[in-house]
């Protein structure tokens, strides 16, 4: 077993256990944005916005560049949000489950 490579893999999930670090993934997704669009959206302090965009650049998932006063952001490559996709397919059907027997358990109480 190639333990370094499964421990680079849990890793790299663990760099997403985010919500502020998904939710940027996910606005990045529309193509590149300033930090302070990226603030517009999000419902955080700057300095915490900052310390989660240094994770994902240090990550390489992200790319920053200079453009004047401004610093943009954008994903690395379409395999993010290929993820990201993927994630949320998943997600959906784990949800639509739980619903689902929620609804069960409520018609098993009447």
């Amino acid at each position: 077993m190639a333990v370094a490579l499964y421990q680079a893999k849990a890793e790299f999930f663990r760099m997403l256990g985010h919500p502020v670090r998904i939710r940027v993934l996910e606005l990045l997704q529309a193509g590149p944005t300033s930090v302070r669009e990226l603030l517009g959206e999000l419902e955080v302090e700057p300095s915490s916005l900052s310390q989660q965009l240094a994770v994902l650049r240090r990550s390489g998932i992200v790319t920053a560049t200079r453009e004047g006063g401004t610093v943009v952001y954008a994903l690395a490559g379409g395999d993010v949000a290929d993820l990201l996709r993927a994630a949320r397919r998943i997600l959906t059907v784990l949800l639509a489950d739980q619903h689902l027997l929620l609804t069960e358990l409520r018609a098993a109480a009447d």
